[in-house]
């Protein structure tokens, strides 16, 4: 495994014996990922990281830097327990950030604890990256909202213990949206689909028929949903970022072994020109990612309103390079790197959907030329 020390000015001392510590309880622990029963594995993750207490990093006050340095050990570590750590920040992110003290204590010390899972509901059917678009309602009536339509392509579904979901509370486009919190148990809330990816993960769609949440479970003001979801993407779309850097790290890691240690034409592998212009070209993309994450987390922590630019960059060029990285990792084990199991194999497909999810590349290079042509 290459050494995680990154040694920038910003990079406090604390911050880097936190990931040593956690890289050291990741050796210790009894976690076994199992892909046939992926509910169970998550359970099991959100559980461990909780009792170890890694969980509060994920809960108010939110330090992005740690967020970002606890993906990147958990995401070289393993997928799920990436997933697991990231789906408890992302899905009570808007209660941390938005949340009444009641909601916040509600809530999130059993998020810390991995005795209550998150999920963040915000997709649909027709409107994924453009957020505005949402179609699921909340009427008022009284001191109660009820909620009809659908959610789709939501981390956590079926397993999750509340959601923090988005629907229109008023007219049409992004002034229109309001965020709430929703029991999973809640009356007339629904998993009608479970949906099986390349990387298994808790995925499913949720339908929502005349699900009565009182008022109070409103996060925010009325029509401040789009604000919200946006904020609260702006702080971990940096950590999708962390996660890239942290497969790209293991992809790495296990190309120099194979270099080291698989001989063609008489030599090791690691002689050819061509091994060691890929293995540069693998190790710029994971420096240089490294760079642009730590940045965007950096920024946030020192109290800047938004990271949008920043954090927009780290998440494009970091999971765009990690795809890179898993190919080259790939080719270079020729036939064992498409055979399911091995290491790369796994890498590569656990990577793929990093491009898509919390705003896919393509969206991120309009929000980053929006943002600097606005000079912002």
């Amino acid at each position: 495994m290459l050494a995680n020390d990154l040694a920038w000015p910003f990079f406090a001392e604390h911050h880097r014996r936190y990931a040593r510590d956690l890289s050291s309880w990741l050796g210790l622990r009894a976690v076994r990922d199992d892909e046939t029963d992926v509910d169970a594995s998550c359970r099991a993750w959100v559980r461990a990281l909780g009792e170890a207490g890694w969980l509060q990093a994920c809960i108010a006050p939110l330090d992005v830097l740690t967020l970002c340095l606890s993906r990147d050990v958990l995401a070289e570590y393993g997928a799920l327990a990436d997933f697991a750590f990231a789906m408890q920040g992302l899905g009570s992110g808007a209660i941390s950030l938005f949340g009444t003290r009641d909601q916040r204590d509600a809530y999130l010390p059993a998020v810390a604890r991995g005795e209550c899972i998150a999920g963040f509901a915000l997709s649909e059917d027709t409107a994924g990256s453009d957020v505005a678009a949402l179609a699921t309602t909340a009427r008022r009536e009284g001191d109660d909202y009820v909620i009809d339509g659908e959610k789709t392509w939501i981390s956590n579904a079926g397993i999750a213990d509340v959601y923090t979901m988005f629907a229109r509370t008023g007219a049409a486009g992004a002034k229109g949206l309001s965020a709430f919190i929703v029991d999973a148990n809640a009356p007339g809330l629904q998993v009608v689909e479970r949906i099986e990816t390349i990387s298994p993960h808790p995925l499913g769609t949720l339908r929502f028929e005349r699900v009565r949440i009182p008022a109070s479970q409103r996060i925010g003001e009325e029509g401040k949903g789009f604000a919200i979801a946006m904020a609260t993407l702006d702080v971990f779309r940096s950590t999708v970022g962390a996660a890239a850097v942290g497969f790209a790290r293991r992809a790495l890691a296990a190309c120099i072994d194979r270099a080291a240690t698989r001989e063609l034409f008489g030599a090791p592998l690691g002689a050819l020109q061509l091994t060691q212009s890929a293995i540069a070209e693998m190790a710029t993309d994971v420096d240089a990612s490294a760079l642009l994450v730590y940045r965007a987390a950096w920024t946030k922590d020192q109290g800047a309103a938004r990271v949008t630019r920043e954090a927009a960059m780290a998440k494009w060029f970091a999971t765009e390079a990690a795809g890179r990285v898993c190919d080259r990792a790939v080719q270079m084990f020729g036939g064992r790197g498409v055979k399911r199991g091995e290491i790369v194999e796994r890498l590569y497909r656990d990577v793929r959907a990093l491009r898509i999810y919390e705003g896919a590349s393509e969206v991120q290079r309009i929000v980053i030329a929006r943002a600097t042509m606005e000079g912002r």
